[in-house]
């Protein structure tokens, strides 16, 4: 049944996707649109998709599963933030392809290429329960787990459910080292929340993140990962789209991790950059509020001091998604941090 909706879905969202993008060459727009499951954008890699069933509703997860060029026997496992996708690994894919790794690197559902089911309850422990299943499917039981942004918070909570399964915890800038709410940062209702996310543009996402993400600054490599998340917005799904984000958005907001810190178990390295101002609900917090959030220098110390096996690589110069900005170095700290851990 799942299987006949999302061929109905998808000749819809293609149907819709054909008139959007001729609409946008008549105009002369400068931005594609996609659909809500990020149809027509391309991925580095052949995607894949684990189709499950999960409250009570099949769902399907979609992922890339890239082999090594020279099997050093481990798998690493990435985990993108909220504003990214699988698709925004790709140079740390190949980079870790090279050095030996297999390599998975998911959409979480309610993200990019993977469902967006209209009634589904986000919680961090649901998305890494689905997670470790997709893992498990494929016959992994240990990994090195990579998490950026939304995905650190994701991967911190991978790591306390299922500590025997994580080999090495990598945290790139992790969200839920503060509590925004406990903060002060208001909380507001999910149906406010949905009519935010329709507002959302291109503009919008460029904004936040050149703001939040990169000190100000910005590079035209940039505008792609605007295009990839503005286009689900700007295409047939905004409203499919938008639902899931604002669910998501409180998911995020509600649920840290900074609590549990000390129970993390496996060794972990610690990837911040010192730029990084990212704080959920900044935006809408009062100023004294808002200008004590998403301090990384002092979130990434306080945090390397709480986790038992930490290890900190500060990025003086660097924002909110290092490995973006400049994957030379972060690609150098990453693969000298592993090869530390695993000594």
């Amino acid at each position: 049944m799942m299987r006949l909706f999302s061929r109905h879905l998808f000749a819809c969202v293609l149907g819709g996707a054909i008139m959007a993008g001729s609409l946008m060459a008549v105009s002369g727009a400068e931005h594609t649109a996609y659909g809500p499951e990020l149809e027509g954008f391309t991925y580095p890699y052949e995607v894949h998709r684990f189709e499950f069933k999960s409250q009570r509703q099949n769902i399907a997860m979609a992922y890339t599963d890239v082999a090594p060029s020279a099997p050093n026997g481990r798998t690493a496992v990435l985990l993108h933030g909220a504003n990214f996708c699988a698709a925004t690994w790709g140079e740390t894919i190949e980079v870790l392809r090279q050095a030996g790794y297999r390599v998975i690197a998911p959409d979480q559902i309610g993200f990019c290429k993977s469902s967006k089911p209209e009634s589904y309850q986000f919680t961090l422990q649901q998305l890494a329960t689905n997670t470790n299943e997709l893992l498990t499917s494929l016959g992994i039981r240990r990994a090195t787990v990579v998490g950026h942004s939304m995905g650190g918070m994701l991967a911190m909570r991978y790591a306390l459910m299922f500590p025997d399964a994580v080999e090495q915890l990598v945290l790139v800038d992790p969200l839920g080292l503060e509590d925004w709410q406990a903060q002060g940062v208001p909380f507001i209702p999910l149906d406010q929340s949905y009519q935010a996310e329709m507002r959302t543009s291109f503009d919008s996402i460029k904004q936040y993140q050149q703001k939040f993400y990169y000190a100000g600054e910005w590079k035209p490599e940039y505008d792609r990962w605007v295009d990839m998340l503005g286009g689900m917005y700007a295409g047939p799904g905004t409203d499919v789209v938008a639902w899931s984000r604002a669910r998501l958005a409180e998911m995020i907001f509600t649920q840290p991790v900074v609590y549990e810190l000390e129970h993390i178990r496996p060794p972990t390295l610690l990837l911040i950059g010192q730029k990084d101002r990212t704080a959920p609900g900044a935006t809408r917090a009062p100023s004294e509020v808002a200008g004590k959030l998403g301090n990384y220098p002092a979130l990434g110390r306080a945090a390397a001091k709480r986790i038992p096996h930490a290890t900190l690589v500060e990025f003086p110069e660097l924002g909110h998604a290092p490995q973006i900005q400049a994957p030379a170095q972060f690609h150098e700290a990453l693969l000298k941090g592993l090869a530390a851990l695993a000594r």
